[in-house]
């Protein structure tokens, strides 16, 4: 192999490089609305849970 493709393939300048990036920057905004969305999901199924102090009394 000659030193021109060493430093093209150590570069990522080119276009595998930019996708890899953007890919990335993808994948890790699809996982932070993920977490958020989960997130609010069991915040909402809390607040929907009757507390035990409001459980009907019964005999």
């Amino acid at each position: 192999m000659s030193d021109k493709n060493d430093k093209s393939e150590k570069a990522g300048s080119g276009w595998s490089g930019k996708a890899a990036l953007a890919g990335a920057a993808i994948g890790s905004a699809a996982i932070a609305a993920a977490l958020l969305y989960a997130s609010r999901r069991k915040e909402r199924a809390e607040k929907s849970k009757p507390s035990p102090n409001d459980a009907p009394e019964t005999d």
